[in-house]
């Protein structure tokens, strides 16, 4: 069944044409990605998908009774409310969305548990979980999402991954994880000049059916251009339109040499940019960290070596970009030192562009000319290829003429995190702090970032929710493990993840041996950011600076005393609908509604067991409470 169609779509922001004539469909059980280059339209295409934007020409069609919901790249919120009154209000627009279990429930596994936080403290990662468990929580038929995975640690994503997964509506995303993207969707739309590419597969399959369509156009022009000297050849001879066969073939000639050959991607181009550097690199010796009650940092150790690639993993809120800013100078350990070589220029691409002036290089001024954001830092730089000029280097980075005297305004998110991470590269630094760098960059800008580092003479730390990056940029692995302990990992993220299941399979090996031992050592190692994260990320679950009693509301008492009889109406219920299923074969009209009656039923078994487990976790908590 198609749900939505998007036919001979056009939209253009003042000179700029995002779509042209673009026509895109979605049927049920399609789950979309939409890759591009940034400023291509994605996510104008996923507002107009939405009905959050109309098209300036073309029409928009909508199945009856459709409900979209629509996660932004940047959500929007009051300010002045809370958590829960935020939730609350939505809970109230929705007669549906009714379960204040559930809602909490979702909340949790987000990782946002203070409830009566104000909205306005809440950090740029809290809001986008907050709008994700939002739209998750209540009923539709189509999610589109933008940019899900932004802010969200590793375990997160790979929750957020599974879920979707096993969702049954439709999904239309637009993602720069190209793991999370390769196993969520199973069709793949890529927007190119204002033209849109369907490809049914996913991101593996395209990769290989993109070349194949690029060979083939490739292969057409090649011929084109053979037939085009063989005519001009006959043109040049004196040819007169004398006759009929004549005219007509030149009237061929004229038309095929007015067609436009296929255009290529436009790539960026990144030259090696560095600085010399001396012996003495970056050494951490003994460094500490903490806020409030909670260590986030403890008696951390490490010499950078030249050419050292390493990633810092951990969960929201753990420290990593604290650790960050303290290598970069922005801020002092508690305790401990770091010395810094003479020699070490330091090119610290930050989480966020700030809004401030004092962030220094990570401050963008919105009514500043793109050309002259870039001469701040310098008119000329010296790359392998020369000396190039501050324009030269913006074409290379997908900035044309006609964009480079345009505001930063004007630009899109991802156009502005390209135009940032230029400004860092042309500052010649040879230690490159990355924070997030794939946050809103195009999946190919990514791609020859990854190769431009693979290149970089100089030493490369960088902290990355994005399991691919660090796969195929990183050596080494330190990843946050709890009460400021940094553990050693080496290889890339999937490395790390077999070593840290092995040493976690021997843990619980020896706990089962000597358990009293592994409980010390449990004890010992448990605790992450929590309250005073000087991040604003949310506190893990896991963590409880202070115990807040716990307690069913009304609503989860009441379902916990009938759920287990709700669920063994919907078994007995799904038993008797499988037996008519089994006595009607031969009757196709009613062997259809039950099949559908069914799939019902078993969604609303499976809603039920995840609420039992839910509701049966927190009366074991409260339980165990009531026993201390």
């Amino acid at each position: 069944m198609n749900l939505l169609s998007l036919e001979n779509i056009t939209k253009a922001y003042t000179e700029r044409v995002l779509l042209d004539k673009a026509s895109f469909f979605l049927q049920e059980g399609e789950k979309v990605g939409i890759i591009g280059i940034n400023g291509t339209g994605k996510s104008t295409l996923l507002k107009i998908a939405a009905g959050l934007e109309e098209p300036d020409e073309g029409s928009c069609t909508k199945a009856n009774h459709v409900v979209i919901r629509f996660l932004p790249q940047t959500p929007e919120f009051d300010d002045i409310c809370t958590v829960w009154e935020h939730v609350e209000k939505k809970m109230s627009e929705s007669t549906q969305w009714d379960m204040e279990g559930e809602a909490k429930s979702m909340l949790q596994t987000l990782g946002i548990v203070r409830l009566d936080q104000k909205i306005s403290e809440l950090s740029g990662g809290q809001r986008k979980r907050l709008a994700l468990a939002e739209i998750l929580m209540q009923p539709c038929d189509i999610l589109v999402l933008d940019e899900p995975t932004n802010h969200l640690d590793h375990a997160m994503a790979a929750w957020l991954e599974d879920y979707l997964k096993r969702w049954r509506g439709s999904l239309i995303m637009v993602t720069h994880d190209r793991y999370f993207l390769d196993s969520v969707s199973n069709r793949i739309v890529e927007i190119d000049k204002g033209k849109i590419y369907s490809y049914d597969t996913n991101y593996s399959g395209f990769l290989e059916l993109k070349a194949q369509r690029e060979e083939m156009e490739a292969a057409t022009e090649r011929k084109r251009q053979s037939i085009l000297r063989v005519e001009l050849e006959w043109v040049k001879r004196g040819a007169r339109a004398r006759s009929t066969k004549q005219k007509a073939r030149l009237e061929r000639y004229e038309e095929m040499k007015n067609q436009h050959g296929p255009q290529s991607d436009g790539q960026v181009s990144m030259s090696s940019i560095t600085t010399r550097m001396g012996n003495t690199t970056i050494e951490i010796d003994g460094i500490s960290k903490s806020y409030g009650n909670c260590t986030f940092i403890r008696d951390f150790s490490y010499i950078f070596l030249k050419n050292d690639r390493v990633g810092f993993v951990g969960t929201n809120g753990c420290g990593k970009t604290t650790l960050m800013k303290m290598l970069a100078g922005r801020e002092e350990p508690d305790s401990g030192t770091i010395k810094v070589g003479q020699t070490i220029k330091i090119g610290y691409y930050s989480q966020e562009i700030e809004s401030s002036k004092e962030a220094g290089i990570a401050y963008m001024d919105p009514n500043m000319r793109v050309i002259d954001y870039i001469r701040e830092t310098a008119e000329y730089v010296r790359t392998e290829d020369g000396l190039i000029s501050a324009s030269a280097m913006l074409e290379r980075f997908l900035f044309p003429p006609s964009v480079q005297y345009t505001v930063i305004e004007k630009l899109s998110g991802g156009e502005r995190r390209r135009l940032y991470l230029l400004k860092i590269l042309m500052s010649a630094p040879n230690v490159l702090i990355l924070d997030e760098p794939t946050n809103d960059l195009d999946i190919q800008t990514l791609m020859i970032l990854e190769d431009y580092l693979d290149s970089f003479q100089g030493i490369v730390i960088t902290v990355s929710h994005d399991r691919y990056f660090l796969d195929r940029v990183v050596g080494r692995i330190f990843a946050f493990e709890g009460d400021g302990k940094l553990q050693q990992y080496e290889g890339g993220f999937t490395d790390y993840q077999a070593a840290k299941a092995e040493r976690e399979a021997k843990l619980a090996e020896s706990a089962a041996e000597n358990p009293a031992a592994a409980k010390k050592s449990a004890d010992k190692g448990d605790g992450t950011a929590a309250e005073g994260d000087p991040e604003g990320n949310a506190p893990r679950t896991n963590v409880k600076p202070r115990e807040k009693k716990l307690k069913f509301s009304y609503k989860e008492q009441r379902e916990w005393d009938t759920i287990e009889d709700d669920i063994a109406a919907l078994e007995e219920a799904v038993d008797n609908l499988e037996k008519e299923i089994e006595a009607s074969a031969t009757n196709f009209t009613k062997l259809n509604e039950l099949m559908k009656e069914k799939e019902e039923k078993e969604a609303q078994l499976e809603e039920k067991m995840d609420r039992w487990v839910y509701l049966n976790d927190l009366a074991e908590q409260i339980e165990a409470q009531k026993n201390r």
